[in-house]
């Protein structure tokens, strides 16, 4: 029977990606889809997009990838965008076939038989997806007094979330996953000395309650340390 493996923030770490998929045992009937932020920070982004491309896989676009496109688009203006040297050490590796991949991600994807939508960060609960701000998409982590988007740690934006649908994200990188009653953060800091996390359906089936949340999940450690920036604390996922 097909399933789909929603899988958690990857970060150009190929490796760790191989592993899980070896683990759940994926296969041809399978599909995989990305929360995004495939690549930047982690040791081989361009490994990560061969093997995405090769399987078919679909991903929404992280902010890394927007991070980059936006620095495309930029050069040779007078107001280029300022990058990072992990993320300039990225774009130097890319070539025209991974450009045309992140520019191909849309911002969210739709799974209705599985009742579920992907965003790579959060969105603001009661505001129409088509309405949403682009970048609350990529960066929301909280919501101020007001219901505003804010882009700092905080009680994350899914547990004023009341759904429909049920929203899978990745962005806010904790030690083990994010449960909320409609939505799930999967982003477990693999780059960072973590773990891999997805999430894996059926065919037709939908994310349990909370309490049974975990039946659905799965992760695999990282072979290292890869990153110390904005590094989490790697207690293991009982």
């Amino acid at each position: 029977m097909a399933r789909t493996v929603i899988v958690g923030d990857l970060h150009g770490c190929r490796r760790e990606l191989e592993d899980l998929l070896s683990y759940v045992g994926f296969n041809e009937d399978d599909r995989l889809v990305s929360v995004g932020d495939l690549v930047v920070r982690g040791p081989d982004p361009r490994g990560v997009l061969k093997l995405m491309r090769s399987l078919g896989a679909r991903a929404v676009r992280g902010n890394h990838e927007d991070r980059l496109l936006r620095w495309k688009e930029s050069r040779g203006t007078d107001q280029e965008l300022v990058i990072g040297k992990l993320t300039r050490k990225t774009a130097e590796v890319l070539r025209p076939r991974d450009w045309r991949f992140l520019e191909s991600l849309p911002l969210w994807i739709d799974l209705p038989e599985h009742g579920l939508r992907i965003v790579h960060a959060g969105l603001v609960p009661g505001t129409p997806i088509e309405e949403q701000n682009p970048r609350t998409l990529l960066y929301v982590r909280t919501l101020g007094h007001r219901g505003e988007p804010i882009e700092i740690r905080g009680k994350s934006w899914a547990h004023w979330y009341e759904g429909p649908p049920h929203v899978v994200f990745g962005h806010n990188a904790l030690p083990a996953p994010e449960i909320a009653p409609f939505a799930t953060g999967i982003d477990t800091g693999v780059v960072y000395g973590g773990r891999l996390t997805a999430m894996v359906l059926r065919d037709g089936e939908s994310p349990p309650p909370p309490s049974d949340r975990r039946s659905v999940l799965v992760s695999v450690p990282a072979h290292r340390m890869y990153c110390q920036i904005g590094v989490r604390p790697r207690t293991p996922i009982p």
